[in-house]
């Protein structure tokens, strides 16, 4: 009789929607680090990850009591490797789902934290450029432009035929005037780089993602990994600080509740989502609404729009003619995602956005039949 490989079962059943585990030997060697033989074996009778699963259901299905099974599974739901809503039980994707939870909660032993965190590491770098994680062409966040964009950054396109004016779930500020309390907390991609002996060089792991209102506070008080609380004021600085350092706000893909609350501070070394597409050159994040443009009379071509670029979009383009009159700084469009960040950090006030599209998010962004928030909890 042939031996039931039950990690590779519960493999084929991390799936929901366009996101899926891609069967690769550091999956197999992740899943053994999250789940042992037991807890594997009962987790092959759950469901796939878009589905929830009953106690009543896994009885049946496992032979198990009601007890053996709570006791099984109450080490996955304490280090955030599976899910739980009342009585009933859900698997979650490797990446992303898995990934934020277990680092965010760190309740693991230091020994499997620092493994998990050199294969994620390995994954990011290695697996996710070629899209093994994702359906091709979709994705979950999109950049939205710096704290000051409406007041210093923004160029108004008379000719662009739709809305012109920048829309509340385009901007930052818009998350900042909602609300008067917030909390960051690690950055998991720059965690796992750092833990594995090759951190970011833009920002440390702790100047992480950005939560408002009491959702934040929920993460503080649930003792999420670096978690700290800061006010208006503290928040301004710390947004004002990250754009500095050339870090891109990445909100979900929506205009409702979950980008009003939420933005990832992304670099394009460590970050999932960004840095894969300087890789495979296809984007991984849809792109803002705007596109930078720059005033060469003002511009010195001093190239920190360049050194700065997460996707690494800008070149300067040296001269041919006698007066320099063709040098330029010249945007790879294709790869450009409208972050701002070249726009924020030039010292000459050079570059502009200019609005060249109108996408519209969703109200609500799903994946499958779950939206982020669903999956970090």
């Amino acid at each position: 009789m042939t031996e039931v490989d039950y990690y590779e079962t519960v493999r084929q059943k991390l799936v929901i929607g366009p996101l899926k585990t891609p069967k690769h030997r550091k999956i197999t060697k992740l899943m053994k680090i999250f789940w042992n033989e037991e807890e594997i074996k009962l987790l092959s009778h759950f469901e796939r990850a878009d589905q929830w699963t009953s106690i009543k259901q896994l009885e049946e299905r496992s032979g198990l009591s009601k007890d053996e099974i709570k006791q099984l599974l109450r080490k996955s739901i304490i280090k955030g490797t599976i899910s739980k809503k009342g009585t009933k039980y859900c698997l979650d994707p490797i990446l992303p789902g898995i990934f934020e939870k277990y680092f965010q909660r760190s309740r693991d032993t230091e020994e499997n934290i620092q493994k998990a965190a050199e294969i994620y590491w390995y994954l990011i770098k290695e697996v996710a450029p070629t899209g093994a994680f994702g359906e091709k062409g979709w994705s979950l966040l999109r950049p939205i432009l710096p704290l000051e964009a409406e007041e210093k950054l923004i160029e108004i396109n008379k000719d662009f035929d739709v809305q012109s004016q920048t829309l509340p779930y385009e901007t930052v500020k818009n998350i900042i005037d909602k609300h008067e309390q917030f909390t960051v907390i690690t950055c998991q991609c720059r965690l796992v780089g750092e833990l594995s002996g090759e951190p970011c060089e833009v920002a440390p792991a702790e100047m992480g993602c950005f939560i408002a209102g009491p959702a934040g506070q929920m993460m503080f008080d649930g003792g999420v990994r670096g978690a700290r609380v800061l006010n208006k004021e503290e928040a301004i600085d710390f947004i004002k600080d990250v754009e500095k350092r050339g870090l891109v706000h990445n909100a979900v893909f929506d205009k409702g509740y979950e980008s009003s609350i939420f933005i990832c501070n992304c670099c394009g070394c460590h970050c999932g989502v960004l840095h894969p597409p300087k890789i495979f050159r296809e984007h991984a994040a849809n792109p803002s609404n705007y596109s930078p443009t720059w005033n060469n009379d003002l511009c010195t071509k001093c190239e920190i729009c360049m050194k700065k670029c997460p996707q690494e979009a800008i070149y300067h383009q040296f001269p041919m003619e006698s007066d320099s009159s063709d040098e330029q700084m010249v945007l790879r469009d294709k790869f450009c995602i409208g972050c701002g960040i070249c726009a924020v950090n030039c010292p000459n006030d050079a570059i502009k956005m200019r609005k060249i599209r109108d996408n519209i998010p969703p109200e609500k962004q799903f994946i499958g039949n779950k939206t982020f928030t669903d999956m970090l909890r």
